[in-house]
């Protein structure tokens, strides 16, 4: 191997969080084949729900290694992605991935598929339609890339589909979905994974619960939520009973596991579940609140809210790390700072749009009235 080909898996390997000093990973092996040289990913990637909560940041972090971008996305939430207008390389497509047509899919080298109703309570608006979109949707998606010549899928998960479990659970722990919402995550695991083969790399990544700073911002998820009451109101809301166990993880650090899959061999990645968190951020719901307090030096302040919450899991997530060599680098401390902060300078505002279940209950009530009142096109 030449020194410019060492220098270039050394720099993805400080990108998916692994020190020079630990060596290189088998994932080094990938990497010039996959379309990285000089430091930068030369491929074509498509992101469905690239404007999302989670999407809007794993685009960036592509766009700054120097892929080519395009979105697919229905922008319920808006333009999310104007601070990337003027990125070179980018691509926005507004469609969806029920009946997008299959030329999306042309040029593609690899599909990072995001585009879901994005939790347990939005799950339940219209069960329905959550399994059209999340399961039948994606497994389209699948479908239609491999059709197409695309290398490598990788499908955002849950660990929501672990349910209650006692212990600590791994990638080979059953299933235990509770909700819509993991109940599609699951189905279209079992869709999409056997379609694995030698031409086309699929990996599902079983993401944690995801907080921090996003352009397009979520404040119902627990740690961005908690910091939220913190700061309008001095106070924090705890679903009961506090002692339900939640895996965390950081959205910029989710954001590197994809990239960690897109570097990794297919051999090491292919038909693979992984689960993607750390261990140290398995953490019950009323110490978490502390903690959030502790963050910015606030008193600690909560009230309760809800019915007990029967959601309870703690995650292990060494494979990633062993296989991939892949470690987190924020604390939930971190982001309740990120947060925090950028309520207090306004460069984020809780609204509609922050929480998912209110904006789409607003868009379907909207919708309703507008087809009431319309004839044929015309509003008013």
């Amino acid at each position: 191997m030449t020194h410019q080909a060492r220098a270039r898996i050394a720099a993805a390997e400080i990108l998916i969080g692994r020190s020079p000093e630990q060596g290189p990973t088998r994932a080094g092996c990938w990497l010039t084949s996959f379309g990285w040289r000089d430091n930068v990913i030369h491929v074509h990637i498509l992101v469905t729900g690239g404007a999302g909560y989670i999407g809007c940041i794993l685009t960036e972090t592509l766009l700054d290694q120097g892929a080519q971008v395009t979105v697919l996305d229905r922008f319920f939430f808006g333009q999310t992605l104007t601070s990337l207008a003027d990125r070179s390389g980018l691509r926005l497509i507004k469609d969806d991935i029920r009946w997008c047509p299959p030329s999306v899919f042309d040029g593609i080298d690899a599909v990072l598929d995001l585009a879901a109703i994005s939790n347990d309570p939005a799950g339940e608006l219209d069960p329905e339609k959550t399994m059209d979109i999340n399961f039948r949707g994606r497994a389209r998606v699948a479908s239609m890339a491999k059709e197409r010549g695309v290398r490598k899928y990788v499908l955002a998960s849950s660990c929501s589909i672990y349910g209650f479990q006692e212990g600590l659970i791994t990638e080979e722990s059953p299933p235990n979905p509770l909700t819509t919402y993991a109940a599609a995550n699951l189905e279209v695991e079992r869709a999409n994974l056997p379609l694995g083969d030698d031409r086309f790399c699929v990996t599902v990544l079983r993401q944690a619960t995801v907080y921090g700073l996003s352009p397009r911002m979520r404040f119902d998820l627990a740690i961005n939520g908690m910091t939220l009451g913190l700061q309008q109101k001095g106070m924090i809301g705890v679903l009961r009973d506090g002692m339900q166990w939640r895996p965390f993880v950081h959205v910029r650090d989710t954001c590197r596991a994809f990239l960690a899959v897109l570097a990794a061999g297919p051999e090491l990645v292919n038909r693979q579940i992984f689960n993607v968190g750390d261990d140290d951020q398995n953490v019950q719901i009323l110490p978490l609140a502390q903690r959030v307090c502790g963050a910015v030096g606030r008193p600690f302040s909560y009230a309760w809210y809800g019915d007990p919450d029967h959601r309870s899991y703690r995650v292990g997530f060494r494979k990633i790390q062993d296989m991939l060599g892949y470690k987190t680098k924020y604390t939930p401390e971190d982001g309740v700072r990120e947060i925090f902060q950028a309520l207090e300078d306004k460069r984020v505002e809780a609204g509609p749009k922050t929480s998912t279940v209110a904006w789409y209950k607003s868009l379907i009530e909207w919708h309703g009235i507008v087809r009431d009142v319309a004839l044929g096109d015309v509003l008013l």
